[in-house]
C-alpha cells in the first residue's frame, strides 16, 4: 500500500496533538525525489517544535506510534535551536535534508540552515569506514546462503549510494541526482570498478533480477569497490587543508 497517502493524515494528527507548538513538518530523503522506491525507501519525517520537554513529547506519542505501525521510521523531533546546534554532528544528514526535502507543514526552515562543510568531510570519511566494517560484520554472521548474501548486499547499497554522493561533494565535485551517475563520476575520480555496485542498485530498483547475479562474485566485487572508496577518501581528504 502506498505510504505517501498517509502523510496528510500524519500531519493532521501532529497538528491536533501539538497545536501551536508545532512549527513545521518536513519529508526528507529519497521519498522527496525521483529515487523513491516503495519497497526499499523509507518515508522520513522531521517535526520542528517550539518547545520539546517530556510533556510536549508525550502529546506526540500517539501520532508517532500510529506512523511507526504503518511501517515507517518514527518521526524525528527537534527545536530549531537543537537542529542548528546539531549541524556539526549530523552534517551529512542535514545537507541531505537541505538538498532533498518537501515541506508538509510550515515555513521552510532548512533554507537558512548552515552546514559546516569541514565537519561534513570528516563525517563522510568516518561513515564510509564504519559501513565497510558493518558490511564485513554482516557477512561474518551470515549463514552462507546465497539468497542471504544477496540480501545483505542490496540492503547496504542505499547507504553506500548516499555516501558516494557525499564523497563527491567532499571532493568539491558536483553531485548529480542519479545514483548511477554519481557512481560513475566517483569511479573515474577514485579509480575503481563500479560494475558490481551498478548491478546491485539495479536489483534494488527492480531493473534486473537478483537471480541473474552470482552472489559470491557480486559480493566480492562490491566489497572491493566500497573498500576502495573508503581507502581513497581517507587518503585524499587527509591532503585537503
Amino acid at each position: 500500500m502506498d505510504g505517501k497517502k498517509y502523510l496528510t493524515e500524519l500531519v493532521e494528527r501532529l497538528q491536533q496533538a501539538a497545536g501551536a507548538n508545532l512549527s513545521a513538518v518536513v519529508l526528507y530523503g529519497s521519498a522527496a525525489d525521483q529515487e523513491f522506491r516503495e519497497e526499499h525507501s523509507d518515508l522520513n519525517v522531521l517535526c520542528l517544535l517550539q518547545r520539546l520537554d517530556a510533556a510536549e513529547l508525550k502529546k506526540l506519542q500517539p501520532a508517532g506510534l500510529w506512523w511507526w505501525r504503518k511501517g515507517h521510521p518514527t518521526p524525528m523531533v527537534f527545536t530549531l535551536r537543537e537542529l542548528q546546534e546539531a549541524a556539526d554532528v549530523f552534517a551529512i544528514e542535514l545537507l541531505d535534508m537541505k538538498q532533498r526535502h518537501r515541506m508538509l507543514f510550515g515555513e521552510d526552515f532548512l533554507l537558512g540552515l548552515e552546514v559546516p562543510m569541514a565537519l561534513h568531510r570528516q563525517q563522510v570519511e568516518r561513515e564510509l569506514r564504519t559501513n565497510v566494517i558493518r558490511l564485513r560484520q554482516a557477512f561474518l554472521r551470515s549463514r552462507g546462503r546465497r539468497s542471504e548474501l544477496s540480501e545483505l548486499t542490496i540492503a547496504s547499497s542505499s547507504t553506500f549510494a548516499a555516501l558516494f554522493r557525499h564523497a563527491l561533494i567532499a571532493l568539491g565535485e558536483p553531485a548529480p541526482d542519479s545514483r548511477h551517475e554519481v557512481l560513475d563520476r566517483l569511479a573515474v575520480k577514485l579509480g575503481f570498478d563500479p560494475a558490481a555496485v551498478h548491478a546491485v542498485l539495479d536489483v534494488r530498483d527492480r531493473k534486473r533480477q537478483a537471480s541473474g547475479l552470482d552472489p559470491d562474485r557480486t559480493f566480492a566485487a562490491y566489497l572491493d569497490a566500497v573498500t576502495r572508496v573508503a581507502e581513497e577518501m581517507d587518503r585524499r581528504l587527509a591532503l585537503q587543508p
